[in-house]
């Protein structure tokens, strides 16, 4: 937060001259995690680059990297996009394509969907046309319907979202045997709302949550990354979570607040981009986690424990400062 601050104490907006590199830093980063010595693959997902003692995950800086790009290309383009010139979505979507198939070939789909939410959110608020996000939306849904019959891992998912618990055995992929799918597949979601429920109204209190057995196995793989909501849920109860969805709709509500503020077209589209990326992905885990979507391994942004996680949205909220600082003084405020 404080480096960001800093190095773009002067004019935030320099970083508009290089919407380019950035665009292309961002793929570079989302394929080094396929490179082979570099990257490691957790639950069959390629998010993590290992370089000596050091472990980063590079896409929380490449979903940074991709919101410049778009914010400084949409200023530029945004009048002729809004009356409908196509050719000018050419290099948008090279970019923004390349993304996306890197992600789908490491198999973070969370991060997929993540982006193209981002990418959405940002063309309408250049242009204001809604048939953008309507073709968009047809292409997402169409581009899921073919993830679905060409992944298993995307069928896995949609199958432990819509039918968590089993009555009879089903085939485990894990172990090769049957059993039922709330000891299998669906075991982390499955604890994960039991957790949730203990929780009940005002919770069993901070450090008091049951997340262990008398052996000390783990009740919820992960707890402290993808499911630390609901560990959050059982510790202080549906009014702290709650409480919790609070104040990011604060963040989200003084976030477009800034952009609204801001006076050009890229402090106001950086500033849309930015808060409308941590509303999602908010929005993608918390409602992974209660049913409301397919889950998807992404992290519940400044709470889950990971490094580059909480390092990439510091840099996301200096940048929001630094956009908010500009506009109030622009306008002669205080």
């Amino acid at each position: 937060l404080c480096a960001t601050l800093i190095w773009l104490r002067w004019d935030y907006r320099v970083l508009e001259r290089y919407k380019y590199l950035f665009g292309i830093s961002a793929i570079v980063l989302l394929l080094l995690p396929s490179v082979p010595g570099l990257g490691q693959r957790v639950n069959g997902v390629r998010l993590w680059v290992h370089v000596g003692p050091l472990q980063f995950q590079p896409g929380e800086v490449a979903k940074i990297f991709l919101i410049v790009f778009l914010a400084a290309y949409l200023r530029d383009k945004r009048e002729s996009l809004a009356q409908g010139r196509l050719k000018d979505l050419g290099p948008l979507l090279a970019i923004w394509g390349a993304a996306m198939l890197v992600l789908v070939q490491t198999s973070d789909l969370g991060s997929a969907l993540l982006n193209f939410g981002i990418f959405l959110a940002m063309v309408y608020a250049a242009t204001g046309r809604a048939l953008y996000v309507a073709v968009g939306l047809g292409l997402f849904f169409g581009g899921s319907a073919l993830l679905y019959n060409a992944l298993s891992r995307v069928q896995q998912r949609v199958t432990v979202w819509l039918h968590p618990w089993t009555d009879s055995p089903v085939y485990c992929p894990f172990n090769g045997q049957m059993d039922l799918r709330q000891n299998c597949e669906s075991y982390q979601l499955v604890k994960s709302l039991y957790s949730i429920a203990n929780g009940g109204y005002g919770g069993t209190g901070i450090g008091k949550g049951t997340f262990e057995t008398v052996d000390g196995t783990q009740l919820i793989p992960l707890l402290q990354t993808d499911f630390i909501y609901s560990a959050i849920a059982q510790e202080v109860g549906l009014i702290g979570a709650a409480a919790v969805l609070l104040l990011f709709l604060v963040f989200v509500a003084r976030g477009m607040r800034v952009a609204m503020l801001a006076q050009d077209g890229f402090s106001k589209l950086l500033a849309a981009g930015l808060t409308f990326g941590l509303a999602l992905q908010t929005f993608i885990i918390v409602g992974g986690i209660l049913r409301v979507v397919p889950l998807t391994g992404i992290t519940l942004p400044f709470i889950s424990y990971g490094g580059s996680s909480i390092l990439a949205n510091f840099a996301l909220l200096a940048l929001l400062l630094l956009v908010s600082n500009r506009a109030v003084a622009t306008a002669g405020g205080t």
